[in-house]
């Protein structure tokens, strides 16, 4: 496999650090819960979500771990404007963005780490402690804490920013900056008015911590103090995963990342979508206009991660268009599957492809594009072999195999509609009017003869929900 190391600008053979154990461990950046995250950045989650799936595939174990930042100059910012406690108007993003997660068919992380949690905060505390005893950080006259980064001769080195030609402005303070604007970071945050009740107490005094150390704690407590992978969107390049590497090699004095990813941004327009720009959309706007979660996360996935992908409602369509031709193809395959002697008007010659072709594409720096080619090309051939009566039952059983096979990296089948037969249907409309008017036993009595038929009713807030009961 090669990808694209941002460090150093190379496409780069990738080399796991534990190759015996087939083991990667990945840290992905994950959302600041101010507001709901908008598709911009699910495109990089997307794009973290098929990088995880295809080492899967090729036989690797992989430990991600993505961050959930709580706290930080927006967050409080927001919770203060609401007037709420922090906790509770960051609750609300947390579970939209777990909710979006779950729509567009993302891989749950095998840890979400909050900043907030206690564990982490004193993490960090231990980590600034360290840097301030080796002279890479200090307090400062306002009682907050910076990185020193003319103390670390690799500042810059992700960036590719030379140094030497840009002279510190000063120490930065709040957790953004431009960068052009290149200065001392915070590590801890004295507290001031506007922090209302967001505080922790420090060896530095009361205060909080920088959005840079909360990654640099979480990513080392969980993961160790070196990781194979680390990604997330290019406008996390600096400063915060600069910040990132010279806070945990600072520490640890061991290199942080062996291989870097950065996702391009998602347009509108042509313009960068960003909630300041006021120019984005979210998940529900997309599925408000009728697309599905699947048709978004295949818009989404199908431009390579490296180049930018500009958002279009044409280009949804499009995305519907390519996921019916899929679904079309696999009703063909299954329909032939399933017949027996099927007689062919000549002998077949087809087989699915033999190399992993389209796992191939994948390890050119996950190159969907190639892929999906691939994927579309195969579909054209087999349409013409069943149009012409040359597949056998056999073949597309085998080409089933294959597609199931690529389909736990894309994930974009539609799901199988439940079909209710009609004597459920009849006993669920029954209870549903007992419910209505109260009659409680008679509810009952109607749960269990759908559950003799080998199916079970749920009440939920949306009303009753039928399903296959589970074989015991």
């Amino acid at each position: 496999m090669r990808f694209f190391n941002t460090y150093s600008r190379e496409i780069e053979e990738f080399e796991p650090r534990d190759p015996a154990a087939r083991l990667i461990r990945i840290y992905t950046c994950g959302p600041t819960v101010y507001s709901r995250a908008h598709i911009g950045n699910f495109r990089a989650y997307i794009f973290e979500d098929l990088l995880q799936r295809h080492l899967e595939l090729r036989g690797y174990k992989v430990h991600r771990v993505m961050n959930i930042t709580d706290v930080d100059d927006k967050t409080i910012r927001g919770a203060r404007e609401a007037k709420v406690p922090l906790a509770k108007f960051t609750q609300q993003f947390k579970q939209a963005f777990f909710e979006d997660l779950k729509t567009l068919r993302i891989k749950p992380a095998d840890e979400f780490p909050a900043a907030t949690e206690q564990r982490y905060i004193d993490r960090m505390i231990d980590m600034i402690g360290v840097l301030i005893s080796r002279g890479l950080a200090y307090q400062a006259e306002d009682k907050s804490v910076y990185y020193r980064i003319n103390k670390f001769p690799n500042y810059g080195k992700l960036a590719h920013f030379d140094l030497t030609q840009l002279q510190s402005t000063g120490r930065v303070k709040h957790d953004e900056y431009d960068k052009e604007h290149i200065g001392d970071f915070a590590l801890w945050k004295a507290w001031d008015e506007e922090d209302g009740d967001v505080r922790w107490d420090s060896p530095w005094g009361p205060g909080r911590p920088g959005w840079h150390i909360e990654c640099s704690a979480m990513s080392t407590a969980l993961l160790g103090d070196q990781i194979d992978i680390h990604c997330g969107g290019v406008d996390n390049i600096f400063p915060h995963h600069e910040a990132e590497i010279a806070q945990s090699e600072g520490v640890t004095g061991k290199k942080f990342v062996c291989c870097w990813l950065h996702c391009a941004h998602l347009l509108v327009d042509g313009q960068k979508m960003a909630k300041s720009l006021d120019n984005f959309y979210t998940v529900p706007d997309v599925l408000a206009k009728g697309y599905t979660g699947r048709e978004l996360r295949y818009a989404l996935m199908r431009v390579h991660y490296r180049a930018p992908l500009n958002f279009t409602w044409d280009g949804m369509n499009e995305a519907r268009e390519s996921l019916a031709r899929i679904d079309e193809w696999l009703a063909r395959l299954h329909e032939i599957a399933q017949k027996e002697n099927v007689q062919l008007s000549t002998a077949n010659a087809q087989r699915p492809i033999e190399k992993s072709e389209f796992e191939e594409a994948l390890d050119d720096d996950l190159n969907i594009s190639a892929a999906l080619g691939l994927l579309f090309e195969s579909i054209r051939e087999t349409n013409r072999a069943m149009d012409e009566n040359k597949l056998d039952a056999a073949t597309a059983s085998a080409w089933l195999d294959w597609w199931k096979r690529i389909n736990t990296v894309l994930d974009v089948e539609a799901e199988a509609e439940i079909v209710v037969p009609p004597e459920v249907a009849q006993l669920a409309r029954e209870r549903e009017n007992a419910r209505r008017e109260k009659n409680w036993k008679r509810s009952d009595e109607l749960r269990e003869r759908i559950s003799v038929l080998g199916w079970e009713v749920r009440d939920t807030k949306d009303g009753q929900k039928l399903a296959r009961r589970a074989a015991k």
